[in-house]
């Protein structure tokens, strides 16, 4: 049975947001709904938004479904023992034209405690990036409840935080806990545990088409803030066809390989693999088969797929659970 499965693409979850743009579209070349389309969802299983394979025999089936029927062959030995027929991980690109509102996520416990939720640890890897787009991340120095709620009652929040300037390949690792924003001209890939928990803290005080504000988790942002100084930038070795690791962290584990020819890849079936193409074009081969891959595509592999090899000239994400 195990030998049924192969490489996965899965269809696009697309989201309209207050912030979107077209750069899905004109950058990674998904289909659209509309220029306010904010995020493409790769590989979920958040309820309502259950990513759906796009190619091969399985087409048509639902990422559960291949969980329940195949759930220690797809995921992995270890990631099976540690999460059941969880799919622990939420992939997604993302296209800000607009800033997004100031937020946070919560860790395992406070999310657990509230939301019978996984908390919300993530990394951001930019794709693209305007002239002087930059992000949130944190505080500048530390803070406290006290200052930080001063500041927001008078709109003055943003005196606080930490703004970085990024470009093309910088990568940053969110902790929950940590402010953050992403700021307007970026599109980025977004590896995080699969919760769909925000807190929205300031949203600048913009509104919708129909003159509505967007609601704000203030209280509920309170207890979940870090209030020290975050280093959340990755520095990273770029080696031409090695696995160069960018995250390494008890949810994920993000290595960047600059693939420039080929390359073998063998794992122990402990965990499955997903690659992200952020540039170029690329193919796997298996045992038994051949597939083509193009940039925007995120692929699944199964855990039973343990021999490949990976050719082509592309940027590759490789993320896996240790």
């Amino acid at each position: 049975m195990q030998s049924n499965l192969y490489p996965f693409k899965f269809e696009p979850i697309l989201k309209e947001r207050i912030w979107g743009g077209t750069k899905l579209q004109t950058v990674l070349h998904k289909t659209i709904p509309s220029n306010k389309t904010g995020e493409s969802w790769e590989l979920s299983t958040v309820a309502g938004d259950v990513s759906v394979v796009a190619n091969g025999a399985f087409r048509g089936t639902s990422l559960n479904t291949l969980i329940n029927d195949y759930p220690e062959a797809l995921l992995g030995t270890a990631v099976y023992k540690r999460f059941g027929k969880q799919f622990p991980l939420l992939f997604k690109y993302l296209d800000a034209k607009e800033d997004l509102s100031i937020q946070v996520h919560p860790n395992d416990e406070l999310a657990k405690l509230r939301h019978q939720s996984f908390g919300k640890t993530e990394m951001w890897y930019i794709l693209q990036a305007d002239p002087e787009s930059r992000i949130i991340v944190g505080f500048k120095d530390e803070s406290n409840a006290e200052e930080y709620l001063n500041q927001l009652a008078n709109k003055t929040v943003l005196n606080l935080l930490q703004e970085v300037e990024v470009q093309a390949g910088d990568a940053f690792f969110i902790e929950t806990g940590t402010v953050h924003a992403i700021g307007a001209g970026i599109v980025l890939a977004e590896i995080q545990q699969t919760s769909d928990i925000t807190y929205r803290i300031y949203d600048f005080d913009r509104t919708d088409d129909s003159g509505n504000t967007r609601e704000l988790h203030v209280d509920l942002a309170l207890e979940a803030i870090n209030y020290t100084k975050a280093d959340t930038k990755a520095n990273y070795t770029k080696t031409a066809n090695a696995a160069n690791t960018i995250v390494d962290c008890p949810y994920f584990t993000t290595n960047y390989i600059p693939l420039s020819g080929s390359t073998k890849i063998s794992r122990d079936g402990s965990s499955f693999l997903v690659y992200m193409c952020v540039e170029g074009a690329f193919d796997i081969k298996t045992a038994t088969a051949h597939y083509h891959f193009e940039k925007g595509d995120t692929v699944l592999i199964p855990a039973s797929i343990r021999d490949f090899d990976l050719s082509g000239k592309a940027s590759l994400l490789e993320i896996y659970i240790k």
